[in-house]
């Protein structure tokens, strides 16, 4: 069920209800899958919070653990024996209606084993069972959260790459960072492929005088939308340089061969030009106005879908419902990566936040519908200090939809995280008849289960 809300006048708000899009969230084969939602019209003021993944990645995690239960299986057992093998890529699921949801490539198990030696997975579970054996009020419980998700949407996005005189590079993005790193990365990109210094590369973003155009940053598409447009036209930019740099050195370019900072006649590397020499030359062709640069835009032809494995080990005082977790693995993987340090800040993000919506973060209400949080000193969230290190690690599974082979990470681990974490605290308390919580997984709901199966 779902509450929508409703607004002062009395009309319903604009809602999508359950689609095909929403059950493109597992990692599972599904012969066939059928979707349900039923929708509640209240009035009540609305929050605006966090914006977190909520489509039906948690759900299907959920639904895997309990049916491992119902067949007294291993739930890594359950999930392995349902993996989409990696010959069968490119696949559409039962949910799939082909175009943007056909699964691109994958290699599930090779996620799930890692995650599952990081963690010490057998260890784990023989010392869950020796605290159970012993009474301790202290239980251990370990979740696994296998997903996969949609990143992309076949967006297009803008850029353009321009030699300036001095040998500088100048990038234009479509794209508009907000602490993600995309200045970093896509002059990586630029000076990688032109092969000068990084320094020396500028990137701006966010300019409407200057970038005519842009679709933003959203669906976790930066780098193999905005990050292919770079790359496709830096190419450009090299290969319009190459025919300069025949002219000026008196050669076929076939003979000319791309050197750090320039070009150079091969196999005669003294007769040489700059950058800085190839963009005053094109600024001084015949052409009115030439100048060594070139823009477009990418057109990614399907969505990509990161997937990965995460586990959650965590210890739950059943005397007073506490649940803290103890360590988190998470196993990401975004196609090929081109910046790890970048990648592993939006992994750390994301567990941080999908974590919160596991144990703490809620949006609650009173009778009359208003919110009972009103502001951050009421709102429930971890700290620092609330979370452990994290054990992350990455598989690359390269996607062939985009020149890079990338695929998306901002939302990943808010994906893996949840369900994980959710997972653990119901492990931990299975041996004592709990079936099932809703999150988040607070001390006065944990106890209350604790209390309500020993009543039973």
């Amino acid at each position: 069920e779902a509450s929508v809300g409703k607004s002062s006048s009395g009309r319903m708000p604009r809602v999508r209800l359950v689609t095909a899009d929403d059950l493109q969230s597992t990692i599972a084969r599904l012969e066939a899958a059928q979707g349900e939602l039923a929708a509640v019209a209240e009035r009540m003021r609305y929050v605006k919070l966090r914006q977190i993944s909520l489509t039906g990645w948690g759900k299907f995690e959920r639904a895997m653990d309990l049916l491992a239960s119902e067949l007294g299986m291993d739930p890594v057992e359950l999930r392995r024996r349902n993996f989409v093998a990696p010959e069968a890529f490119p696949y559409t699921p039962a949910t799939g209606a082909g175009g943007d949801y056909v699964y691109d490539t994958g290699e599930y198990a090779r996620a799930l084993d890692m995650a599952l030696e990081m963690a010490g997975y057998e260890d784990l579970r023989a010392e869950q069972a020796a605290r159970r054996a012993r009474g301790d009020h202290m239980v251990m419980g370990i979740g696994v959260a296998s997903y996969v998700e949609v990143t992309s949407f076949s967006s297009r996005e803008f850029a353009a790459v321009e030699v300036n005189g001095d040998g500088s590079v100048t990038v234009l993005t479509g794209t508009s960072p907000h602490g993600q790193g995309h200045e970093t990365a896509f002059a990586q990109l630029a000076a990688g492929i032109l092969r000068v210094p990084f320094e020396t590369v500028r990137v701006v973003h966010s300019d409407t005088s200057l970038v005519p155009r842009g679709e933003g940053t959203w669906g976790s598409r930066s780098l193999q939308a905005g990050g292919s447009a770079v790359y496709e036209q830096a190419e450009v930019v090299v290969a319009r340089a190459r025919e300069i740099a025949a002219g000026l050195l008196e050669v076929d370019e076939a003979d000319v061969a791309q050197v750090d900072g320039g070009f150079s006649v091969a196999g005669a590397p003294e007769r040489a030009v700059t950058w800085a020499e190839l963009a005053r030359a094109a600024s001084g062709d015949a052409e009115e106005g030439a100048r060594l640069r070139a823009e477009g835009r990418f057109k990614e032809p399907g969505s990509t879908f990161p997937f990965g494995t995460h586990v959650a080990v965590v210890e739950v005082d059943t005397e007073t419902g506490d649940a803290r977790l103890v360590r988190h693995v998470a196993v990401d993987d975004c196609g090929q990566i081109l910046n790890p340090v970048l990648v592993d800040g939006q992994v750390h993000g994301g567990l941080g936040q999908g974590i919160a919506q596991a144990l703490y973060e809620e949006a609650a209400y009173d009778e009359a519908g208003n919110p009972m949080a009103g502001n951050l000193t009421s709102y429930l969230m971890p700290s620092a200090a609330d979370l452990p290190s994290f054990e992350t690690a990455h598989t690359q599974t390269p996607t062939p939809l985009n020149p890079l082979g990338a695929k998306g990470i901002g939302e990943s681990a808010t994906i893996g995280s949840t369900p994980a974490v959710q997972n653990a605290v119901i492990d931990a308390l299975a041996h004592l008849g709990v079936r099932h919580l809703d999150m988040p997984l607070s001390p006065e709901r944990v106890l209350q289960a604790i209390r309500r199966v020993r009543q039973e």
